[in-house]
C-alpha cells in the first residue's frame, strides 16, 4: 500500500499518478475503436486497397480478447498480484505498444499476409491493453482506497472513454467516405498512425508514474507490500472462482458490456442504414457514448461514494441500455432523431453501470487477490466480447438489408440477461447487508 505519510504530505500525489495512468488507457481506446465509425469500409472489400470484407474485420476485432480468453488474462492477474504493478504492468504496456504497431505495419503493407499479421498484432494489443487496465485499476484502488475511490475510477473511465470519442469523431475525417473511391493503404492506415502517436505518449506517463508510486512507497511499506505478495497462493485463484459474487458480477460484466462494446465495433454499419445518415453524423451519433460518460461517469462515482446504492444503479443502468437497443432496433427507419435519443440512453447506462460495478470489486474480495479478481472479471468479459463481435461480423455479412435489425436483435437479448444478473446481484447485497455492497465508500 502507498505509504499513508506520503499520501498526507503530498495530497495531490494521488492525482498525479492518476494523470499519468489515464493517458495509456486513453491511447488504448481510441487504438480499439479507430475503425468503429468506418466499418462501412469493410461492408465491399473492393472499396480498400486492403481487401477485408466483414466477416474479415470481424475477425480481426474479434482477435482483441483471443490470448485474453485463452489465459493471458489470468496469468497476467496473477503475475500483478506476485509482482506487483510496476514491474507487471511495464510488461504488459509494452506488450500493448508492441501489437499496435504490428497491426500498423500491417495495414501499411497490406497484401494476403495483412489480415494474419493485424490478426497476431491486435492479440498481443488485447492482452496488453487489458492487463494494463488491470493494473490501473488496482493502482488507483491502492492509491484512493479510504477516500474518493469511485470518483477516481470514474475519471479514468471517463478520459479513457474520450479516447473511444476521439476516434469515432477523427477517423471518418482522416478516411472520408467517397462513391466509388477505393481507399489506398496510407489512407486506411492514418488512423492507426494517430494511434501510435498517443501510445508513444502514454509509454512515456506510464514510466512517470512508475517512478511516483516507487518513491512515494516507503522502505517499510515496501517490505509489507512484499510480505503480502509472499502471502498470495495460486490457491486463491480457487477461492476467488468458488465466490458467488464474483461470477454475478463477471456475468454482468460480459453481458453489459457486449451489448455496448460489440455494438461501436459495427456502429457505422448500424446507424448508417436504419437511420439513413453519412458516416460523419454516424460518428457524431455514437461519439455520444464515450463524451457522455466524460461527464456523468465522474458524477456517478461521487454519488456511488457518498450515497452508496451501487446495485441500484447496476439495475438502473441495464435498463437504459435495454430501452437504447430496443430503440435502434425497432425505431422508425430513416429517422436520426431516434437514433440520438438512443445513444442517450446508452450513453446513461454506459456511465452508471461502472461506477457502480468496478469499485465493488475490493469489496468481495481480499487486497492480496484484487489484481487476480480484476484479471479473472476481464477474461469472463473477453470470452464474451470475442464471441459477440464475430457473430455480429458475421450477421451483418450474411444481409446488407435486415443486418442492422438482426444483430440489435442480438444486442436486446444481451441486455435483458445483464437486467436479470443486474436484479440477482441487488437481491444478495439486501440480504448479505455485511458486503457493504451498496453502502458509500467515503
Amino acid at each position: 500500500m502507498v505509504a499513508n505519510t506520503a499520501k498526507k504530505k503530498h495530497a495531490w500525489l494521488p492525482w498525479a499518478a492518476l494523470a499519468c495512468l489515464v493517458v495509456p488507457m486513453f491511447a488504448s481506446y481510441y487504438f480499439d475503436d479507430m475503425f468503429s465509425s468506418i466499418s462501412y469500409l469493410f461492408e465491399n472489400p473492393s472499396l480498400t486497397a486492403l481487401g477485408w470484407d466483414s466477416a474479415g474485420y470481424g475477425l480481426y476485432a474479434s482477435g482483441y480478447s483471443v490470448l485474453c480468453v485463452f489465459g493471458g488474462l489470468v496469468i497476467g492477474g496473477i503475475l500483478l498480484d506476485k509482482w506487483g504493478v510496476r514491474v507487471s504492468g511495464s510488461l504488459f504496456v509494452g506488450m500493448m505498444v508492441l501489437g499496435a504497431g504490428l497491426v500498423t505495419v500491417a495495414l501499411l503493407r497490406g497484401g494476403s499476409s495483412a489480415l494474419t499479421v493485424a490478426y497476431v498484432g491486435v492479440m498481443l494489443f488485447g492482452l496488453g491493453s487489458e492487463i494494463a487496465g488491470t493494473a490501473v485499476t488496482r493502482s488507483i484502488a491502492k492509491w484512493f482506497r479510504g477516500g474518493p475511490m469511485a470518483l477516481a475510477m470514474g475519471l479514468q473511465l471517463a478520459i479513457a472513454r474520450l479516447g473511444t470519442a476521439f476516434a469515432l469523431v477523427l477517423s471518418p475525417r482522416l478516411v472520408q467516405q467517397l462513391d466509388g473511391h477505393v481507399y489506398s493503404l496510407a489512407s486506411t492506415a492514418r488512423p492507426a498512425m494517430v494511434g501510435m502517436a498517443l501510445m508513444a505518449l502514454g509509454l512515456i506517463l506510464w514510466g512517470v508514474f512508475v517512478a511516483i508510486d516507487a518513491k512515494a512507497e516507503a522502505p517499510e511499506t515496501a517490505a509489507a507490500s512484499e510480505a503480502d505478495s509472499d502471502a498470495f497462493r495460486f490457491k486463491d485463484v480457487l477461492g476467488v472462482l468458488g465466490n458467488r459474487n464474483f461470477w454475478l458480477l463477471g456475468l454482468l460484466c460480459v453481458l453489459f458490456y457486449s451489448s455496448i462494446i460489440a455494438f461501436k465495433k459495427f456502429a457505422g454499419a448500424i446507424l448508417i442504414p436504419r437511420f439513413d445518415i453519412p458516416a460523419q453524423a454516424a460518428g457524431w451519433m455514437v461519439s455520444m457514448l464515450p463524451f457522455s460518460t466524460v461527464i456523468f461517469a465522474p458524477l456517478f462515482g461521487m454519488l456511488v461514494d457518498k450515497a452508496g446504492r451501487g446495485t441500484r444503479w447496476m439495475v438502473i443502468g441495464a435498463i437504459l441500455a435495454l430501452v437504447a437497443h430496443l430503440l435502434l432496433a425497432f425505431a422508425p427507419q430513416g429517422v436520426p432523431f431516434w437514433g440520438y435519443l438512443a445513444m442517450v440512453f446508452l450513453g446513461f447506462g454506459y456511465s452508471l453501470v461502472p461506477a457502480a460495478l468496478w469499485p465493488s470489486v475490493p469489496k468481495i474480495v481480499p487486497d492480496k487477490v484484487l489484481g487476480t479478481t480484476f484479471a479473472l472479471i476481464y477474461w469472463v468479459q473477453n470470452l464474451g466480447l470475442m464471441s459477440f463481435k464475430w457473430v455480429a461480423g458475421v450477421i451483418l455479412g450474411k444481409s446488407e438489408s435486415s443486418g442492422p435489425v438482426s444483430v440489435e436483435l442480438m444486442f436486446v437479448l444481451l441486455c435483458v440477461a445483464a437486467l436479470v444478473t443486474a436484479l440477482v446481484f441487488a437481491g444478495i447485497s439486501r440480504k448479505h447487508p455485511e458486503l457493504c455492497l451498496d453502502k458509500p465508500n467515503s
